[in-house]
């Protein structure tokens, strides 16, 4: 019976450095590969050409790389990338670059599929299959970051984990791999240039908090109303919003970094006065803005985009109390580019 063999980039240095000590090799040879896995962004051991031929045979005995492939890559009219990512097990995941005139943006997915069961989300439909891998979220921002160069010239400049999957129920794999894009070993990022997004798990706020992580925080809350909440997201029943706005004061508390909200407007689901008052006094409670995110229906059901009227009433009354709102259009319509719900990170 063939054992599977393990994906190296699951070792740490410090693991790579004993396992060539344990071999007959001297130490700094885990510091050459590792170099190789990550900064350099090998493929294949037989990309690691300073290293001998009889170790990369070693290595191939010993261990895989399970990077990930770009499938299919489509460009949008408006300049967005959508890659359809191939895993090393044949499962799919989709990442997007989303370009303006001064950055461009990766969004990134963190699992295959999604745990929750939100009703207007597509990738919802899917169910979760797997958790990412630290190097399959890390191979989709390098990627991302190709892309950048080659077609605008200049490197990544953000990241958001909005693409498949809940990050915070992908919890270890998503610190990990932000540990290695903002590593100097790594894609050297700022974690400030860095957002994880989140349907609002509380526990996993407070932790991130606890953990004093430094990138930002995006919340999808999409209504300040329980029942209209929990009717959209059904899941949220198991975490009412009295909880999340505890959670999101205590991370504002450790980390004094402020929260963004995602929020979709829907024709006669979150349109009216009701929701408008409920949202800005939600927004009270801890320093915030809030995206208006256009909506990309994904049938003729029930969600459908809000009119141009409610959109503006929100706005109206987000800027009346001095919540900075901004109106976020959906990009690479002509491609179907729904990473989450994909909006202009600008």
């Amino acid at each position: 019976m063939q054992i599977e063999k393990k994906d190296i980039r699951a070792l740490t240095k410090e693991q790579l450095r004993n396992f060539f000590v344990s071999n007959g090799d001297k130490a700094f040879r885990g510091n050459q590969v590792y170099e190789w896995l990550w900064q350099k962004r090998a493929h294949t051991f037989e990309d690691m050409t300073n290293v001998s031929k009889e170790t990369r045979a070693m290595l191939e005995a010993n261990f895989v790389i399970n990077h990930i492939k770009v499938d299919t890559l489509q460009r949008s009219e408006d300049g967005t990338v959508k890659n359809a990512v191939r895993l090393h097990d044949d499962l799919i995941v989709e990442s997007v670059l989303i370009p303006t005139e001064t950055r461009t943006t990766a969004c990134v997915s963190s699992q295959v599929g999604c745990s929750l069961d939100c009703n207007f989300c597509a990738t919802a439909r899917l169910k979760r299959m797997r958790n990412l891998e630290p190097g399959e979220i890390y191979d989709q921002v390098a990627a991302i970051d190709n892309e950048s160069r080659l077609y605008y010239d200049r490197p990544l400049s953000n990241i958001v984990f909005m693409g498949m999957g809940e990050p915070l129920m992908n919890y270890p794999n998503v610190m990990k791999a932000i540990d290695m894009i903002t590593s100097n070993e790594g894609l050297g990022m700022s974690p400030k240039r860095i957002t994880v997004s989140t349907s609002g798990i509380p526990k996993m706020i407070k932790k991130m908090a606890d953990d004093e992580v430094k990138f930002k925080l995006a919340v999808s809350l999409h209504s300040a109303v329980e029942e209209i909440r929990n009717e959209i997201m059904p899941f949220t029943k198991n975490f009412p919003l009295t909880d999340l706005r505890e959670s999101l004061e205590y991370w504002y508390r450790k980390t004094k970094s402020k929260i963004t909200y995602e929020y979709v407007i829907w024709k006669g689901i979150n349109d009216d006065k009701k929701s408008i008052d409920a949202l800005v006094k939600f927004c009270k409670y801890v320093p915030c803005k809030v995206n208006l995110i256009e909506y990309n229906p994904i049938d003729d059901g029930m969600f459908q985009q809000a009119s141009e009227e409610a959109t503006n009433a929100y706005i109206t009354a987000l800027e009346k109390n001095n919540i900075v709102a901004k109106v976020r259009r959906s990009r690479g319509k002509d491609i179907d580019a729904a990473c989450g719900q994909l909006a202009n990170k600008s």
